[in-house]
């Protein structure tokens, strides 16, 4: 009878001992609500949290501005503080998240919010020394699932936008068939863009007439060594470039991933022709 007795006191204690673990497992995390939001200092800050149990609340931004028919559900929504001491630009990568997440970056407090920037899986904004951001992030439920999942934020710095210098050829070549012109030169660049485009408009006297055309190409891997690059003008109408003077504007862009950097050159440049 003893040992019975003893085997159902271990039996009540392991059921509360498992019960109690369960609860524990199951609180939100510390950063559920604005009061409670996680303080971040260096950069890069990486962060990974279970917020299945994370709730909503009114001080929730509203997320009207986020380019959706309706406003967003701030499910499992956690909160965070960034003061940088230095202008740059941030970027809070949530991507890597066990369900779908929606990010939003506002100056102020709760019910004097100004949005900075909204993303889906990510945000990136342009961030100024000693201005203290606040950044939620929740779960959208476009994937339909559960409340929250496993988090994984990454917070870092991106490098400033590329720059581009673009020269043109004072010479370039026409088409006497076809009225076209070609049109060159070299594209120059900084930083790392993903891509650099140059556009060119022509626009040429003809006696009572004026000929225009457009043209556009891409530089690959624009760097800090002259690339040379060379477009195909087309006219406008059905009309034709021919020998002589021609008005040329022309413009570049280097993206990187937030940002673009640009250039244009305008020259008076004079078109020969080519068999």
């Amino acid at each position: 009878m003893r040992h019975l007795r003893s085997a159902a006191v271990s039996a009540l204690v392991l059921g509360t001992l498992i019960t109690s673990a369960s609860t524990a497992l199951a609180a939100p995390p510390g950063n559920d609500t604005y009061g409670g939001r996680t303080v971040v200092g260096a950069i890069p800050f990486t962060d990974s949290l279970d917020t299945t149990e994370a709730t909503t609340d009114s001080d929730d931004l509203s997320t009207d501005f986020c380019g959706t028919p309706a406003p967003l559900p701030t499910d499992a929504s956690v909160w965070y503080e960034i003061a940088p001491t230095a202008d740059e630009i941030l970027r809070a990568d949530v991507s890597s998240s066990t369900y779908s997440t929606t990010a939003i970056v506002a100056t102020g407090s709760p019910g004097n919010w100004s949005v900075v920037r909204c993303g889906f899986n990510a945000v990136t904004w342009t961030a100024t020394a000693g201005t203290t951001y606040t950044l939620l992030v929740f779960d959208n439920q476009f994937d339909g699932g559960d409340n929250g999942g496993t988090l994984n934020l990454t917070i870092d710095v991106l490098p400033p936008p590329p720059t581009v210098d673009i020269t043109v050829n004072p010479t370039a070549s026409f088409n006497p068939r076809t009225g076209s012109a070609t049109v060159s030169g070299t594209a120059t660049c900084t930083g790392e863009p993903l891509f650099t485009d140059v556009s060119t408009e022509l626009t040429q006297r003809a006696g009572r007439f004026t000929v225009h055309g457009r043209g556009i190409t891409s530089v690959r891997l624009c760097d800090a060594t002259p690339q040379s690059w060379s477009m195909e003008v087309v006219t406008d109408g059905g009309s034709k470039f021919a020998g002589g003077k021609a008005a040329s504007v022309t413009r570049a862009s280097a993206c990187g991933f937030f940002e673009c950097g640009g250039d244009f050159e305008e020259l008076t440049i004079v078109l020969r022709g080519r068999a």
